[in-house]
């Protein structure tokens, strides 16, 4: 093979290498993002989810909340002082952590897929960045194919 034939063959091969690194890199990429982007749906469902749960609680502690008052007013006992305000006191209380604990639960889901979605972004860029360097590795071995074929008595000369 001449050298010009050989200098043209590995100009275009390594271009075409290049290309196809850049369109996995712009893949790769794309597909994290994508990913990201899902994970940040998922963790606002799951906010959404944790309201929806909420509101089903408060709806079923107020039918408990209207049973018990019912029940204590069955048997005699003022609700507003006594053993009865205790009792409606204790159930509030309790009803209020077990907002609090859906509530908590929902914020550390929710950050949990924010931060998946930031990794996943942070992935697509890596790809993007490895792209760029494994161009450069390419470019080089081509510029020192290059070198060998018109220089072969260089200093670039492979051993």
């Amino acid at each position: 093979m001449s050298p010009a034939a050989a200098a043209a063959f590995t100009v275009g091969t390594s271009l075409i290498q290049i290309q196809q690194q850049k369109a996995l890199a712009k893949y790769n990429e794309a597909n994290a993002n994508r990913t990201s982007e899902i994970l940040v749906q998922e963790g606002n469902q799951i906010g959404k989810q944790a309201e929806f749960d909420i509101a089903r609680f408060d709806q079923k502690f107020r039918q408990q909340e209207g049973t018990v008052e019912v029940q204590l007013a069955k048997s005699g006992v003022v609700i507003d002082s006594g053993s009865g305000a205790r009792v409606t006191e204790a159930n509030a209380l309790e009803a209020e952590m077990e907002r609090k604990i859906t509530r908590y639960n929902a914020d550390v889901g929710i950050a949990k897929k924010m931060q998946q979605a930031e990794f996943a972004k942070i992935q697509g860029k890596m790809a993007r960045r490895e792209a760029r360097i494994a161009n450069i590795q390419t470019a080089a071995k081509a510029g020192s194919s290059l070198i060998q074929i018109y220089a072969p008595n260089s200093i670039y000369k492979k051993t």
